[in-house]
Formats: C-alpha cells, structure tokens, sequence
C-alpha cells in the first residue's frame, strides 16, 4: 500500500517514535518532483496535540536530515491521523473493528471501491459489511484504506454546543 521510499521511511522512523513514545501511523509522500511533502502521521494512547507535534517534529526533522531522502528541497508536515486515520497494516482492521472505513482495492467482482463497517480479519482477508452484505477483500489487494470520519460535535437546539 505504501510506495518504496515512503516504507523505507516508515522503517526507520517507527522505532524513533517507539522510543519517544509515539506510535508511527504511516508515512506519506505527496506533491511532485519539483517539491515533495512528506507527511508523518503519529498517535498515541490517549491522543495527540500541538505540544506532541511541536516536539516530534523536531526529532523527526533531524533523522530525516541524517537520512537525507530527497535531492531537493522537500517540505515535512507532521500531524495526527485526523479522523479519516489510515490504515495500514492488518492490525488497524483488528484494531478498529466495528468501525466504518473505506478502502480503494484492485478490481474485486467489478470495483474498486469500499465503505462500510469492519467486521473482522482472518487469514489475511478483512470482513467488511458493505451495504448489509459481508463482502471478504483479501489484505493484499487493498491499495489505500482510511477510516470514515464521523464527528459529533455535540449540537444542542439552536445549533449551539450545550
């Protein structure tokens, strides 16, 4: 799911976040030649804020500069996974079981795209309830797979937080 560069990056900024306490959420490079981003998507137990950002970035920025993974100028954002978090590796569908997700596939019986609950892994095949139907999407033909954000933010009468 992930391009060569963007693995080798996971790999080894991983146990840097490990040992800062983090966990390493994924690693992703957008933009062009010209001017890549990097973004580095980290979490941890309980959440992640600005002052968790501030200072990763920080150690993030100097192991990238020991690695050195562009010729260029490149620009790095870190953040948390947001909502819409990625998923990864098998573990997150294990992980956020019960969850809505949406993935983006090779072809599988004519598409290509998936939104709907996850129900489970087993043997490398994630069960997703797609519109009422388990539909079995083996892990190794998923091309890019997010959480589906849903986000309540507490509206009482009148559209105010209570």
């Amino acid at each position: 799911m992930s391009t060569e560069l963007e693995a080798h990056l996971e790999e080894a900024l991983a146990p840097a976040a490990l040992s800062h306490g983090f966990e390493l959420v994924a690693v992703e490079l957008a933009g062009g030649h010209g001017h890549p981003i990097l973004r580095v998507f980290l979490d941890k137990e309980g959440g992640i804020g600005l002052d968790d950002i501030c200072e990763a970035n920080s150690w993030v920025a100097a192991l990238l500069d020991e690695r050195e993974p562009f010729e260029r100028a490149y620009t790095l954002e870190v953040s948390s996974p947001g909502i819409d978090r990625p998923l990864r590796k098998l573990g997150d569908f294990e992980r956020f079981q019960g969850s809505t997700a949406m993935l983006k596939t090779r072809p599988l019986d004519g598409r290509t795209r998936f939104t709907g609950t996850i129900r489970g892994v087993a043997d490398d095949v994630i069960a997703l309830d797609v519109d009422g139907k388990t539909v079995r999407i083996p892990f190794s033909d998923v091309r890019n797979a997010r959480l589906k954000g849903e986000v309540d933010f507490g509206q009482g009468k009148d559209g105010c937080e209570q």
